[in-house]
């Protein structure tokens, strides 16, 4: 129950904890204007995060595509062809992405 409720609190999510020995109770917070601001904030984060990840792989995959070109393994042409479509994935994934924000960005700030 301890570390739930420690899990909690490091969450940072506005919220603190009453542990009465059986059950962990939680109060939630008024969702104000102010809170929706800053949920939308995290909201950013996270999506921005999450691009972030996307690229990492981008990058990672061309890497290794290269690395398969210089050993041979695939073409000149094929490195084009297998970069452009990593290429396209990751704006597609991006811009799902983008897309899920959004709605959710609009969904938080309504009355």
């Amino acid at each position: 129950m301890k570390a739930i409720e420690k899990a909690i609190l490091a969450a940072n999510l506005g919220m603190t904890p009453q542990n009465d020995g059986v059950a962990i109770r939680l109060t939630l917070p008024e969702l104000t204007r102010a809170r929706r601001v800053e949920l939308t904030k995290l909201l950013a984060k996270k999506a921005e995060e999450s691009k972030v990840v996307i690229r990492n792989y981008r990058r990672d995959t061309i890497e290794l595509l290269k690395k398969q070109e210089k050993n041979s393994d695939i073409t000149e042409d094929d490195l084009k062809k297998f970069t452009k479509d990593v290429q396209d994935i990751t704006d597609n994934y991006i811009k799902k992405i983008d897309e899920v924000y959004k709605t959710k960005e609009k969904e938080v700030l309504e009355d």
